[in-house]
């Protein structure tokens, strides 16, 4: 069965666009229902002293990604001035897609927590690592140490690659599918294990089921040979001067090739989505058949 279209693409080219009630309702939907929302229009324009910051050698060798967090550069290297300019580029994407965000989502706009923007440099390379951290394989976004209790992961990119470079991404069935394939055979948490992971500080806070199934859904994809290879997927090749928009906990995605991108996240409570039933954690719950929080 060929695999529905994952992009909605839109005519926008502006960070702050005037979008009517009715059109923010249907965007949303869209965007819960596991769509990725595409700008191709919507480039996120550099300055002549920030072109100069698109090379690897702004990294320390540390981390893969340049973030700002509390007022100071993580991932990092290079002197004072250069600093500055990559801190107010940072700065300024940050604000770029809080707007974009806000104006296509009025709803979104008192419950969203922001968390630093980055940077990525790097090309893919795809070299042979671990699976488990082998993002060339289709996966949904679920972290090990960050329980999020359901929490929505939205992320806005944007491709400033300066050589005409896409960033080319594979984008698998949708998220409800998936499920389905993969719950049979996710055995409940053991009792107590989400405390007791805390309690040893492996996890920054108790592990929910619904964290516990997010991790086993994350692994058991990326494990499975033959689900990456033939599962129901498009490739999607997104240009340089696109943004695109998409929840990564809810959307299969995998990163092929590309270089030169910037990334912000945001993160919103399941109940002040537009459509909550849409969400993993109701969708979970519902083929579960009971609450996977508390």
């Amino acid at each position: 069965m060929m695999q529905a279209e994952p992009l909605v693409t839109l005519d926008i080219a502006s960070w702050q666009p005037d979008v009517a009630p009715k059109a923010s309702r249907s965007l949303a939907q869209a965007l819960e229902n596991g769509k990725v929302l595409c700008l191709p229009r919507l480039a996120f324009d550099l300055s002549e002293s920030e072109q100069r910051l698109l090379t690897v050698d702004s990294l320390d060798g540390k981390r893969k990604n340049i973030t700002v967090k509390d007022g100071r550069l993580n991932g990092f290297s290079g002197d004072d001035a250069t600093a500055s300019t990559m801190k107010a580029m940072l700065d300024r994407y940050e604000g770029n897609a809080l707007d974009l965000v806000t104006r296509l989502f009025p709803g979104y706009r008192s419950r969203m927590r922001r968390a630093p923007a980055s940077f990525r440099p790097r090309a893919i390379d795809n070299e042979p690592i671990s699976w488990r951290k082998d993002d060339s394989r289709l996966h949904v976004d679920a972290f090990p140490s960050r329980p999020n209790h359901g929490e929505r992961i939205l992320r806005v990119f944007t491709n400033v690659n300066p050589r005409g470079v896409p960033r080319v991404w594979r984008v698998g069935e949708p998220f409800e599918a998936a499920a389905t394939r993969f719950l049979p055979a996710i055995a409940r948490p053991f009792p107590g294990s989400g405390a007791l992971l805390h309690a040893l500080g492996i996890t920054k806070s108790t592990r929910s089921e619904y964290d516990h199934i997010m991790l086993r859904m994350h692994d058991g994809m990326k494990a499975d040979a033959e689900f990456q290879k033939n599962s129901p997927q498009h490739e999607v090749r997104l240009a340089p001067g696109t943004t695109w928009i998409c929840y990564s906990d809810q959307v299969l995605h995998a990163v092929m090739s590309g270089q030169f991108m910037m990334e912000q996240t945001f993160h919103l409570p399941v109940d002040a989505q537009y459509f909550p039933e849409l969400s993993p954690l109701k969708t979970l719950e519902r083929l579960r058949g009971r609450a996977l929080i508390g």
